[in-house]
């Protein structure tokens, strides 16, 4: 198969109930609509029952899960029959292990250090705590230990011709050198009272013999390949031994079932516990309450999952074990790139990115001049103005920077003194977002990554004793910067690479700017400490400590810190407490940065052309906190904070006698509260609800809040439950939703929602036509062709209607065949509650970007100016490729405006074309009708109301 232009993706979250059987049914849909590619979560064999594919157990296959092979490549052939194309979603950063369901993971439990798959996982072998020394922290155990094993909530089985223990869920493997511990207890009990005098039979010369090859089973922590593969087969040869002899002796195979009841103790007699306590302790595993995992676990982890164990890919072999399959795929043309997940938690990511395309080259065509033979994009969050390093051989990110930039055209970033004053009054939160963000990853850092923290404290302390410049220096002191830089760090990380090459200049002043910060904010820690650690980072002390191996291994894992604690202390921590306006809450978001202007924004857009021209250009993906039609809507607040004020007041009076009381404080605080008032606005859907419809758009706000208030971590937490204030939410949220009675609050809110509604739909048009038109890649998460009101996951892993979606297309596409289309669209927008205006928009969007496929792809961006009245409320561009040029113009901040006088008020404002662009009659790809601009002075210029004459948007082609 060969590979196709990638135009426009598709992102599908395919799962046991969605699988490739269903993908390969909704192709004619996504094809019809305009998708080029399509893209899921990983497509590998992952956890049974997963519902999102990122729990990775064995990278060799594919998922049975989600079909047959056979019908994978159905469903690869059906895109390919359709000019389109698979992306492949690569998951390279961890695996998941939940269950011991993982065979990798599964051998390295049974043989620890010696086992051949040691090497995959990034297990310190060598922890702080001596007592987990060569062995892992399963911190499985919903007690303390002692707790749990008298309880007989562990117990120790033969089945299925093995040793293991159960735990719960659990089922562990029993190392094979304590084998030997349960088939010899009470051996003299089969030999009888004096072994000496007692001949042995078959069966008890044969379990000698087994002991002894067990005792005489290599037992150290380095083999080489070969040593180890004769391990593995002298291992696995006693196994069978075992098991020959338990289904051929009765009497031993008894014997050993009364050997395992003994191990597994009696409730009540703590002594009975001592054999299964002693044969635990023999493992290579170390079980342990859940709660342990923060401080102790010695196994890197996907941010502070204990279910999903990273692996080191940056080792080659790792690197060709967990890509196999995907290059196997590459080979056989059934995939056209690839997405990187979370690329910041790898050890270098460069040096991974170009390693994949080095594969790919080879796999491909052997072109050593094609310097990026493979499409990549990679899943990157990036901060407030920092570039993306243009190193990586990629063409981009998956565009959560595009999505927050194009949001915060529809913010009035002229309102945010107001609105940040409602927010003060409305809430009492005086706090900044910086101080709150501070707060929240030294939370996190102390909470559920402390260990990771410790691990590197103890590094850098190695480290400060080999200078005698920084020897006095204290482990704790070290300790303490290590956590303040961290939480002042601008951005989720850096990219300081080992050897000689020298750290970039914008690596640099991220880590001078972090540094910087900790200082002043901590006077009391010896500034020479900041600038030791600060010099570590920099390669400035290298002399001085050694080009050790330490060395390194602090740099990088510093660096695998930053990203985890960023992401855990902003995204799942800071955006549920810090309520200004939800909209701004987004992944990869800044919510202090309150708007932009439309020069911000085509100021990003001639970059974007210039750098990343293929990036990805989201709206809405499976991690977004909202869909993005609610975040839409909830923009229009920032056009009205005096209304919203008085609103929200109003409400809080209404409500305030369901609040419950826990001592002084009020059950929801005023700040949840406030996060539940915006959540309704949001997500509420434009179609009146049926009794059943309201009752289950009930219980999804019910599950948000639920999930709000625990990751905020105020009030109660996932850790620490407080039962009392989430049974109070829980009773707020159905006392003001009730719909079976009088309800003020909900006669209030209704009609206030109807009205924001209305202006939201204005964005939500304008956002989708500024996706489909503006540099990049346009892509779509599942669903979100329609009206998108969705909530953080899993509200947005909700089944998709596909046959209504097709259906749609089908009956748009007869629209859009039609010469003239005026009526058609102006009735579509007349009737918006069934999205179809949406999905026409994103249709003719399409069919635009496929026909003129040059002008997007490499055609330049050209910022455009409005003159008139209304000229702050337009943003408009082109695209000029050659001869042809494209013409986008939206309205922004109407929400003062009304909606259904709309097209008057734009009778005196023009869009102005470039001095360059002639009087080309211009075509309107959406309504059919021709526009012919007219001459102003120097210019000639398009009246914005020809342009939103039928729709709130405007997409003109013709001929400069």
């Amino acid at each position: 198969m060969s590979a196709c232009r990638v135009l426009a993706t598709y992102r599908l979250q395919l799962n046991i109930d969605f699988g490739f059987r269903r993908a390969h049914d909704i192709t004619a849909y996504l094809h019809d609509l305009g998708i080029t590619h399509c893209y899921s979560s990983s497509i590998l064999a992952a956890m049974p029952g997963s519902m999102h594919g990122y729990d990775v157990i064995d990278p060799s296959r594919l998922n049975s899960d989600l079909g047959t092979d056979k019908e994978f490549k159905e469903w690869c052939c059906s895109m390919h029959d359709r000019g389109m194309g698979l992306i492949l979603d690569i998951v390279p950063n961890h695996m998941g292990i939940a269950k011991a369901l993982n065979r990798w993971w599964y051998d390295v439990l049974e043989n620890g250090p010696s086992s051949r798959y040691a090497g995959v996982f990034d297990i310190d072998w060598h922890p702080l705590k001596r007592e987990l020394h060569n062995k892992v922290l399963l911190p499985i155990l919903s007690d303390h230990y002692g707790v749990v094993l008298e309880n007989q909530e562990i117990a120790v089985a033969y089945e299925e011709d093995r040793f293991v223990v159960r735990c719960g869920d659990h089922r562990l493997p029993l190392a094979p050198k304590s084998w030997s511990t349960v088939l010899s207890h009470r051996l003299e009990s089969l030999l009888g009272h004096d072994p000496s005098q007692s001949p042995m039979d078959d069966g008890l010369t044969e379990l000698h013999s087994i002991l002894t090859a067990i005792r005489h089973l290599p037992d150290r922590e380095a083999y080489t390949a070969d040593e180890r593969e004769e391990r593995e087969r002298e291992k696995e040869v006693i196994r069978k031994r075992i098991a020959a002899l338990m289904a051929s002796d009765q009497r031993i195979a008894a014997s050993v079932q009364n050997n395992i009841r003994l191990f597994n103790g009696t409730t009540g007699l703590p002594r009975s516990f001592d054999l299964l306590d002693e044969l635990l302790n023999q493992q290579a595993y170390r079980l342990a309450s859940w709660k342990v995992a923060s401080e102790e676990i010695n196994y890197r982890r996907f941010f502070d999952i204990n279910e999903l164990a990273a692996i080191r890919v940056e080792e080659c072999s790792v690197f060709e074990a967990t890509h196999d399959v995907a290059f196997k795929l590459l080979r056989e043309g059934l995939v056209a790139g690839v997405r990187i997940d979370h690329v910041d938690g790898l050890y270098d990511p460069g040096g991974y990115l170009q390693q994949l395309q080095s594969r790919a080259r080879r796999e491909l065509n052997g072109d050593s001049s094609a310097e990026r033979p493979l499409f990549i994009v990679v899943e990157k969050i990036l901060g407030q103005d920092e570039p993306l390093p243009e190193s990586w051989p990629i063409e981009g990110t998956t565009g959560y920077a595009f999505l927050n930039t194009v949001n915060g055209l529809f913010v009035d970033h002229t309102r945010e003194r107001t609105f940040s004053d409602l927010y003060r009054r409305i809430t009492g939160r005086s706090q900044s977002y910086a101080d709150m963000v501070y707060e929240a990853k030294q939370l996190i850092m102390r909470a559920s990554m402390a260990s990771e923290i410790n691990v590197l404290g103890h590094q850098l302390n190695l480290l400060s004793e080999r200078d005698r410049r920084s020897r006095d220096f204290t482990l704790n002191s070290l300790t303490n910067a290590i956590r303040e830089i961290i939480a002042c760090f601008p951005v989720y990380r850096t990219y300081v690479t080992v050897g000689a090459e020298p750290v970039s200049e914008r690596d640099k002043a991220f880590i001078h700017r972090a540094v910087a910060q900790a200082k002043r904010r901590n006077p009391t820690i010896g500034r020479e400490v900041f600038d030791f650690i600060r010099g570590l980072l920099l390669k400035e002390h290298r002399q001085e400590v050694g080009n050790s191996d330490e060395y390194e291994r602090f740099v990088m894992k510093f660096q695998q810190t930053t990203s985890p604690v960023t992401a855990k202390g902003i995204e799942d921590t800071v955006f549920y407490r810090y309520n200004r306006l939800l909209s701004l809450n987004e992944v990869g978001g800044e919510p202090q940065q309150f708007g932009i202007t439309p020069e911000v924004f085509h100021r990003r857009m001639v970059d974007r052309q210039a750098r990343w021209p293929k990036a990805l250009s989201a709206t809405a993906t499976h991690d977004t906190k909202r869909g993005e039609d609610a975040r839409a809507r909830l923009n229009v607040l920032s056009e009205i904070p005096d209304e919203w004020k008085a609103r929200v007041t109003r409400w809080a009076k209404l409500n305030a006698k369901h609040r419950a009381k826990q001592e002084s404080e009020e059950i929801p605080d005023a700040n949840d509260e406030y996060l539940l008032y915006q959540t309704l606005l949001g997500a509420w859907p434009l179609e009146d609800l049926r009794a059943e419809e309201r009752d289950a758009f009930c219980a999804r706000i019910q599950q948000y809040m639920e999930k709000a208030i625990h990751e905020a971590k105020v009030h109660t937490s996932w850790v620490n439950p407080n039962r009392e204030y989430d049974d109070g939410m829980r009773r707020f949220l159905q006392a003001i939703l009730d719909g079976s009675r009088t309800n003020k609050f909900l006669d209030d809110f209704l009609p206030f929602k109807e009205r924001i509604a209305g202006a939201g739909l204005f964005n939500s048009l304008a956002q989708t036509i500024i996706k489909v038109t503006a540099p990049g890649t346009p892509d779509f998460y599942q669903g979100s062709e329609l009206w998108d009101w969705n909530l953080v996951d899993p509200d947005n892993r909700r089944p998709v209607d596909y046959a209504l979606r097709h259906k749609l297309v089908q009956e748009l596409r007869e629209v859009l065949a039609r010469p003239d289309r005026f009526d058609a669209v102006q009735d579509l927008l007349r009737h918006p509650a069934d999205g179809r205006i949406k999905l026409y928009l994103i249709l003719a969007g399409l069919h635009c970007r496929r026909m003129h496929a040059d002008v997007f792809e490499h055609g330049r961006y050209v910022p455009m100016e409005a003159e008139g009245p209304e000229a702050g409320h337009i943003l408009a561009f082109g695209r000029l490729h050659g001869t042809r040029m494209i013409i986008v113009a939206v309205p922004r901040l109407v929400a003062i405006r009304s909606t259904e006088t709309m097209g008057s008020i734009w009778d005196d404002t023009w869009v102005l074309m470039p001095q360059e662009w002639g009087a080309s009659r211009l075509q309107d790809m959406l309504t059919g009708r021709s526009i012919v601009p007219d001459r102003k002075g120097a210019h000639y210029m398009v009246r914005a109301s020809e342009v939103f004459a039928a729709c709130p948007a405007g997409l003109l082609v013709g001929d400069s």
